[in-house]
């Protein structure tokens, strides 16, 4: 038999899955409108206009695996969203006008979002989640 103090952790993993996944639903359903995934997204949203990352900058800030990388670099230069762009040796990643266009019009919208979801929970709270959170990390 588990104990409740052996229990906790399967209660807190579960509460956290289920607020995740019904979270990127939803974020979703609101990128849905840009023709984009949430990971398209991220890659956008980290990139931002007037930046160049390396594709190897742009993995080490997303929350994808580097084996995605490539492919959603492919699909958002499929979609003009972004380009490469070569100096010298390295080739780095931009956003295009219709990249930027995307990012200035679904970036606030997502960040909105975001802090609407976390609305419940006094600013304190949030802090408090911010920091219990990376002290997992």
């Amino acid at each position: 038999m588990v104990k409740s103090e052996e229990r906790l952790g399967i209660l807190l993993w579960f509460r956290l899955s289920r607020f995740y996944n019904q979270n990127i639903k939803k974020t979703n359903q609101n990128l849905k409108e840009a023709g984009i995934s949430t990971a398209m997204f991220d890659c956008i949203a980290q990139i931002g206009p007037g930046n160049k990352l390396t594709q190897q900058d742009l993995g080490e800030k997303l929350v994808v695996t580097k084996g995605n990388i490539t492919q959603l670099l492919v699909k958002l230069e499929k979609l003009e969203l972004v380009k490469r762009e070569k100096v010298g040796r390295e080739k780095f990643i931009v956003l295009t006008e219709k990249g930027i266009a995307c990012y200035k019009e679904f970036v606030p919208k997502q960040e909105t979002f975001q802090q609407e979801q976390f609305s419940r929970l006094t600013r304190p709270e949030q802090k408090e989640l911010l920091r219990l959170l990376k002290k997992l990390d």
